[in-house]
């Protein structure tokens, strides 16, 4: 097999790495994220030739990841605990509760509040419609509110 173009790769990688980090993390929590991305951007350099004509490379190689991701995941995602000193402030119950929620709908929350990603981005590289990257936050956050006994009033 013959070696990618390294200077195509590497652009690909500052691009796009982050936000594979990002969406894998949001998904499977940091461990099982880092392990992800790294199996996810190694499949795409070995395979560059192809990967890199698609349409939407980091899609695909996002889809590869959460294949690879299988074999990490032993416990449901968690975040980490917030730090007594944490600044912001950050709800004690707020790990738990986005532990509790369904893999996408943390993904969209964490993406879009979390990381300020539009709809758009984060539906781009989920492989879904914005509108459905909305739903997800939208029943997400109402799990969220009722979970931590927020009043939307």
């Amino acid at each position: 097999m013959e070696a990618p173009p390294s200077e195509d790769f590497a652009a690909f990688v500052r691009e796009g790495g982050a936000r594979l980090r990002r969406a894998f993390i949001a998904a499977y929590g940091p461990e099982v994220g880092a392990e992800a991305t790294s199996d996810a951007l190694a499949y795409g350099w070995e395979h560059w030739d192809r990967v890199s004509g698609m349409k939407n490379p980091a899609g695909y190689l996002y889809r590869v990841g959460q294949s690879k991701a299988r074999r990490y995941r032993r416990r449901p995602a968690r975040l980490p605990e917030a730090e007594d000193r944490a600044s912001p402030w950050v709800e004690p119950g707020l790990p738990d509760a986005m532990g509790e929620l369904s893999e996408r709908q943390r993904q969209a929350i964490v993406l879009c509040h979390g990381f300020g990603w539009t709809l758009v981005e984060a539906a781009d590289l989920l492989g879904v419609g914005p509108s459905t990257v909305q739903r997800h936050i939208d029943r997400g956050m109402q799990k969220l509110r009722s979970r931590l006994g927020v009043d939307d009033g």
